[in-house]
């Protein structure tokens, strides 16, 4: 235990910056938040530093890790897009932590890490190649192929949110737009005339549809949007499998009804591939990054 590798593990998030120390073995010895200050970058950066310095003082640290949102380019450390960190549009994190801290830093978008985080310890941890699609406010995800993380060219593979599904019917509409939680909900409130600053749960959408055939029929449409990106993914790099993120990927009938929507597309019999949930929600920023500095350690022996 002594002689224990240590890894300080961030999941930098819009409302709060997750945090834990983790073993080479995946265990957690401490987890905390803080809320996420997006003032200044100067704010957002001296909070990050102080955690770091308190947690320094009190384990002995191999690496630090940083799951963040975003476009970033995981080797130079710029980000080009923060996601919600807009404060951070443009920014080198990695360069400004190194000025600071004298420990090595790795960083990588948190969809990736979500992805990493199944491979790890979930639900991929037998593949070699597999999908990993989060459906949330938006849609995100990773790809995991011939075991290893796709990053492409500029860093931007996985932004499966910007797919166009239906073609261009009523205008462009992407993933974001017609299959993620936000898209559903905004659907919903213009069809009962709710004000977009009406606060609405996902799942009153799910018991309205039992007595709503309009909303019922809401609903089977957005379950095909869903479908069509899954089709999609696995008719492009043909993975052993497809996991779902994000919260809605806990309800048990999302996969009874993906599966339905899926067998009415003439040809998925012959692309078939198997759509599980994710293991990891809360933690898995923080262990797809742990994957990342575990792999980066073997690469330096």
């Amino acid at each position: 235990m002594a002689d224990e590798k240590l890894y300080l593990c961030f999941d930098i998030g819009g409302t709060t910056v997750k945090y834990g120390v983790l073993s080479e073995d995946r265990d957690f010895l401490e987890k905390g938040k803080y809320q996420t200050r997006k003032v200044s970058k100067e704010i957002f950066f001296n909070d990050l530093v102080k955690k770091i310095v308190e947690i320094q003082s009190a384990y002995r640290l191999e690496k630090i890790g940083i799951s963040f949102p975003g476009f970033i380019n995981p080797n130079s450390g710029y980000a080009e897009f923060a996601g919600a960190i807009d404060v951070l549009h443009g920014s080198n994190l990695l360069k400004m932590l190194n000025m600071e801290i004298q420990l090595p830093v790795i960083i990588e978008n948190d969809a990736n890490c979500a992805t990493l985080a199944e491979k790890l310890s979930g639900n991929a941890t037998d593949c070699s190649n597999f999908v990993c699609m989060t459906i949330g406010t938006g849609i995100g995800g990773g790809l995991f192929i011939n075991n290893q993380l796709v990053n492409g060219h500029t860093y931007k593979a996985g932004e499966f949110g910007l797919m166009i599904i239906n073609g261009m019917d009523k205008g462009y509409k992407n993933m974001h737009e017609i299959a993620s939680t936000s898209g559903l909900i905004h659907q919903y409130k213009l069809l009962k005339n709710i004000p977009e600053n009406h606060f609405i749960e996902g799942e009153q959408i799910f018991d309205d549809s039992i007595k709503d055939k309009d909303v019922k029929h809401l609903l089977d449409q957005w379950f095909c949007n869903i479908s069509y990106g899954i089709f999609n993914l696995a008719a492009t790099v043909n993975p052993e499998k497809i996991l779902l993120g994000g919260a809605i990927s806990i309800r048990d009938d999302l996969y009874t009804l993906l599966e339905e929507k899926l067998n009415m597309i003439p040809s998925w019999k012959d692309i078939e591939v198997p759509v599980e949930p994710c293991k990891h929600h809360n933690d898995a920023g923080m262990l797809g990054i742990l994957y990342k500095c575990l792999e980066e350690a073997e690469d330096d022996q």
